[in-house]
């Protein structure tokens, strides 16, 4: 059997895209996982958890004079230090390592003991501008991606990334040539609930200031009352203080409304059951930066494997896929009231039609193309 590394700097209860990697794997191959914690529903793992570094405020600030002089190699060991916990590793000989996002990508070198070890890395986003939207980040991060990027990729096995759009931008800047493997979930069994009164709205995913999650609570109080929208959104356990102060800030904002309910958190499985008792899974991603105008995420699969009608403004990876097979409508502008008055021009009989044609496309549209392709460049020997 294959011996598979896989490295995510994740929680994998949450981590969808990861989880489902090692999944598709497992069967045929023995993998070790490095995360910051397991995912309880993934068995037959050998779990190397890692103690995420808390960035001190004296942390914080050695960090950004090493970024903003390019000290780049103290600038990991400060922010991604995992290697001394992980010492013994590095005895171990593994067919593949699976590197999730880019800077999980150095440890992957750092721990290929043998030349025959091949490293396969997923771009979960284009990292030179993940978080172009702040300055901060603009100045201090985005060289340092750009620079791993310029150094690693060229090294790398093989590479997937999300969406077209990302794989393009890889492509022009760094002469790389990534897979598509979406975010498709996996088929649910599913068939569409009938239209609820008042329609019910949903939408899902992580706390993250930067998609502008009120934006989603103003379309539902446009709406009025002959609407609802329930969130469950996770706030992750290292989320920054401004993170968390976003995150009451919403849950305040909720308390007011009439016709918004904060919902817990849940695992990534029981999000498409759950949801499969509404009627339209709403996302609106402003595209604030460059990967938010290409996003393709986990949950636009999901809506479609809950079988529900889908309201998104017009992200263009999104798009194609909604205008394609017809799940529901795209707002001209990202603007609340121009998605809003989109959502209320849908009758209760199209509503049900798109319903409908998720179901329709719900196994086309489910991850086993994503399997079979990850499985033919791990297995390609076997």
């Amino acid at each position: 059997m294959k011996q598979i590394l896989i490295i995510s700097f994740s929680d994998l209860e949450f981590d969808a895209r990861v989880s489902r990697q090692v999944n598709w794997l497992k069967d045929k191959s023995e993998i070790t996982c490095i995360c910051f914690k397991a995912n309880p529903n993934l068995n037959g793992i050998t779990w190397k958890l890692i103690r995420q570094i808390p960035l001190s405020l004296g942390r914080k600030a050695l960090l950004a004079l090493s970024l903003f002089f390019r000290f780049y190699t103290l600038s990991y060991k400060l922010q991604h230090g995992y290697k001394k916990q992980l010492t013994n590793l590095k005895k171990e000989k593994f067919d593949w390592i699976i590197a999730n996002d880019i800077e999980s990508l150095p440890l992957a070198f750092d721990l290929k003991s043998s030349k025959k070890t091949q490293i396969f890395f997923d771009a979960h986003e284009y990292a030179p501008r993940h978080f172009e939207d702040k300055l901060w980040w603009k100045t201090l991060f985005a060289p340092w991606y750009n620079h791993l990027c310029k150094t690693l990729i060229p090294k790398v096995d093989d590479m997937s990334t999300v969406s077209t759009g990302l794989a393009e931008e890889y492509n022009k800047n760094f002469g790389a040539h990534p897979k598509l493997i979406t975010n498709a979930t996996n088929f649910h069994n599913l068939t569409p609930s009938q239209v609820h009164n008042p329609i019910r709205l949903i939408h899902h995913g992580i706390v993250n200031k930067s998609r502008k999650i009120e934006n989603m609570l103003e379309v539902a109080r446009i709406l009025g009352k002959d609407y609802t929208l329930d969130l469950i959104l996770m706030l992750p356990e290292y989320a920054s203080q401004d993170t968390k102060r976003y995150f009451e800030d919403l849950s305040d904002s909720i308390a007011l409304m009439d016709n918004v309910t904060l919902l817990g958190s849940m695992p990534n499985k029981e999000i498409v059951p759950y949801i499969n008792g509404y009627d339209i899974g709403l996302f609106l991603l402003e595209p604030v930066n460059f990967n938010y105008t290409c996003a393709l995420p986990n949950k636009l699969f999901d809506f479609i494997q809950a079988r529900l009608a889908i309201a998104i403004g017009p992200s263009t990876e999104m798009a194609h896929y909604v205008n394609t097979y017809e799940l529901g409508v795209v707002s001209e502008s990202f603007s609340p009231k121009d998605l809003a008055e989109k959502i209320r021009t849908i009758s209760k009989q199209k509503l049900q039609e798109f319903k409908e044609n998720s179901n329709n496309v719900a196994y086309q549209l489910s991850e086993e193309a994503n399997k079979e392709m990850l499985q033919s460049i791990i297995f390609k020997h076997d």
